[in-house]
C-alpha cells in the first residue's frame, strides 16, 4: 500500500465542543494504512458558514499539492450543501486529490467510491433541474394571477411625465430623478395609453 500524505479537516459547531472523538478516530484511521497526516484543519463553526478559515487553507493547500487525500470524520463536517459536496470534490478531482469521509464510508480511493461520487453527482443535478422546473411553473401561475414581477420601478411616473412634458430629454430628467435614463425611458413607455 502506498504511503500518502493526509490533510484531515475536524469541524465542530460551537467553542465549547470538541474535535476529540473526530481527531482519535482519524489519526486512528491513517495509522492503520501507514499514511502520513501532513496537518489537521480545525474549525469550531457553524456548517452552514462558509467562511471557515481552516477550510479556505485546507483548500489553499490542496491547490498547492500539499495533501493527495482529504479526509473528514463525515461530510456534515465538512460540506454546507449537496451542491457543495459536488464542486468541492469535482475540484479535488481536478487537482489529483482523493477525499475519504470515514463514518460515511466514502472513500474515492476505490472504484466503489468513486461510483458512489457519480451518483451524488446525479441527484445534484436532477435536484437542480426539478428546482428550475418549480421556479418556472412558480413564476408561470403568479403571472397567470396578475402579480407584477421583478424589482419594482424607483422612478415616479408622474414626475417623469411632467418633466417629459416641459421639454426634458431623457437624460435631463433622469439627472433630476436621480435614477437612469433606461428607467425614466421605461416608465414613460409604460405610462403610454
Amino acid at each position: 500500500m502506498e504511503n500518502k500524505r493526509l490533510g484531515i479537516y475536524l469541524r465542530v459547531s460551537t467553542l465549547e465542543q470538541s474535535t476529540e472523538l473526530q481527531r482519535r478516530e482519524l489519526e486512528q484511521f491513517a495509522q492503520a494504512r501507514g499514511w502520513q497526516i501532513v496537518q489537521f484543519y480545525e474549525d469550531k463553526a457553524t456548517g452552514t458558514n462558509s467562511n471557515r478559515p481552516m477550510l479556505r487553507e485546507l483548500m489553499r493547500d490542496a491547490r498547492q499539492r500539499k495533501f493527495d487525500v482529504v479526509v473528514c470524520w463525515k461530510l456534515d463536517r465538512f460540506f454546507r450543501s449537496l451542491k457543495d459536496v459536488i464542486t468541492t470534490l469535482a475540484e479535488f478531482n481536478e487537482l489529483g486529490i482523493e477525499f475519504i469521509s470515514l463514518k460515511d464510508h466514502i472513500d474515492l480511493t476505490t472504484a466503489s467510491g468513486r461510483l458512489m461520487m457519480h451518483l451524488l453527482a446525479a441527484f445534484a443535478e436532477f435536484e437542480a433541474a426539478l428546482i428550475k422546473e418549480r421556479v418556472r411553473a412558480g413564476l408561470s401561475n403568479a403571472k397567470a394571477k396578475g402579480v407584477r414581477l421583478g424589482r419594482p420601478s424607483t422612478v415616479d411616473q408622474t414626475q417623469a411625465a411632467l418633466l417629459r412634458a416641459q421639454g426634458l430629454t431623457l437624460s435631463q430628467i433622469a439627472r433630476q430623478i436621480g435614477c437612469s435614463k433606461a428607467g425614466v425611458y421605461k416608465t414613460l413607455r409604460k405610462s403610454k395609453p
